[in-house]
């Protein structure tokens, strides 16, 4: 039993709540009182360093778990285990719990947290919780790591999963010196680019709890039939409440289920089919690390892309000529979010009609969305780039004309996020440069002024993928 007058860390890192969060509630229990900490580290390679967008979030979601914890969140800036170690020598704490990463450098650092524990006899206790099941857990009938999804999920829903834990009653809390969170200057000042942001979202464990209400009583029933569609947000808007661990991924699977019960299933199942690739991911970064930077299937280190800034820019400022990528694009700038649909046709565009390598796509994400994670990151875009696990073939190309007349018929999202197509009719809107010239001027368009001419016509782009891609499977 633990000396009461020695304290119990909690080691926050993206579990950032305190309903089901089994590594507080083991600490609430140690028996000392409990010194909530989060550490920024600084030391982390550049893979792993928060994105702009990311910092933003996280910003809010520290403020709001530190009013949880009625101030008593303490913050340190550094490397982790210099940190720990002053820490360590300032508090003599007994205990020292966290919930279990699965990131290469995240499961370094826990290591390094580990051996320094073991030197001065301090308990250190990992707990799950930031996935439905370890990624070890779940494995073929050979004890391989699965490469599929369907046959994952199913292997995974399988499992026997714990109750929600309610969140402790905290009550005796250890003192310690602490970073002001205003001095780590994690929100943009000059130029201060995140006014859509402060629209759109609010970080912390309250929203997250009302996104997820509000998800299941206004979304849910028709989730499968408007999934895709770009015009009517059937999106739950969870990702980054579920990245930063302001909700579980199993508050999130209960509540589903609760909901669905007696209903057809069809919602449900596949919302929870998100969920389950979001598991898929996560075991695949954990078994495969190199995927982060790197394509799975090895043919692919030898594919012949491209450099284009010219190209790179017109895509990452939405000024490519296609209207539901452009759309998409000045979304992610002004939101720090796109919907899942929107994600494969600008991913698809990048890699395949702009021969632009997938890592450069993931790096412009990282960067710019609010749910930033780095599993998720590389395993959708190589998903889309056709070098990852279960991937689309190489030759499935979007034609982002086709996408945008069928998941925006009526071009309700191209006209929120281009303002200067406003004017244009719903026939013409998805491929402005085939309108005729009487419609263009009726909406005040001019083609390479007022909006940009395609930076490439669809067929050439399919075509000089396929001809890449057929490069590849020659060698």
């Amino acid at each position: 039993m633990a000396d009461e007058k020695r304290p119990v860390i909690m080691w926050f890192r993206r579990d950032l709540r305190l309903s089901d969060n089994p590594a507080l509630s083991a600490a609430a229990k140690a028996g000392g009182p409990l010194l909530p900490l989060f550490i920024l580290d600084d030391d982390a390679p550049g893979r792993f360093r928060l994105g702009g967008a990311s910092r933003w979030w996280l910003h809010g979601s520290l403020r709001s778990l530190d009013e949880s914890l009625e101030g008593n969140l303490i913050l340190r800036r550094g490397k982790t285990a210099d940190i720990f170690k002053k820490l360590l020598d300032e508090t003599n704490a007994c205990a020292l719990h966290t919930a279990a990463a699965y990131e290469p450098y995240e499961r370094d650092l826990e290591d390094d947290v580990a051996r320094l524990c073991k030197d001065r006899e301090i308990d250190f206790q990992r707990h799950e919780g930031r996935l439905l099941n370890p990624p070890e857990a779940v494995r073929t009938n050979d004890g391989d790591p699965y490469q599929v999804f369907t046959p994952y999920w199913k292997a995974a829903k399988r499992k026997h999963f714990r109750d929600v834990l309610r969140a402790p009653s905290l009550k005796d809390f250890a003192k310690a010196g602490s970073d002001d969170l205003d001095d780590w200057g994690l929100l943009p000042t000059k130029p201060d680019w995140a006014g859509g942001f402060r629209e759109t979202w609010t970080p912390g464990e309250d929203a997250a709890k009302k996104a997820l209400s509000g998800f299941i009583d206004d979304k849910l029933l028709d989730y499968e039939k408007l999934r895709g569609r770009l015009d009517c947000e059937p999106s739950s808007r969870l990702s980054a409440h579920l990245h930063f661990g302001e909700v579980s991924p199993l508050q999130v699977y209960r509540a589903v289920r609760h909901a669905d019960e007696g209903a057809s299933g069809k919602g449900a199942e596949s919302f929870l089919s998100e969920l389950g690739w979001r598991e898929f991911c996560a075991q695949l970064l954990f078994h495969f690390p190199h995927t982060a930077t790197e394509p799975l299937k090895a043919p692919f280190e030898d594919f012949p892309w491209r450099e284009s800034e010219s190209d790179l820019t017109a895509w990452q400022k939405g000024e490519t000529g296609y209207p539901i990528v452009d759309a998409a694009m000045r979304q992610l700038w002004e939101t720090g979010w796109m919907p899942n649909r929107a994600r494969m046709i600008v991913a698809s565009f990048l890699t395949k009609h702009l021969l632009i390598p997938w890592q450069v796509g993931a790096d412009w994400f990282w960067d710019t969305l609010v749910d930033a994670d780095l599993a998720n990151n590389a395993s959708n875009w190589q998903w889309v780039a056709g070098s990852g696990a279960d991937a689309a073939p190489y030759f499935r190309i979007f034609n982002p004309i086709l996408q945008s007349e069928k998941f925006d018929p009526d071009g309700d999202y191209i006209r929120r996020w281009l303002p200067e197509l406003k004017a244009l009719n719903s026939k013409d809107i998805h491929a402005p440069w085939e309108a005729p010239a009487s419609s263009l001027s009726e909406a005040s368009i001019e083609l390479g002024t007022t909006y940009p001419k395609p930076i490439i016509e669809h067929s050439k782009g399919r075509q000089r993928a396929l001809d890449a891609y057929g490069k590849v499977q020659k060698g």
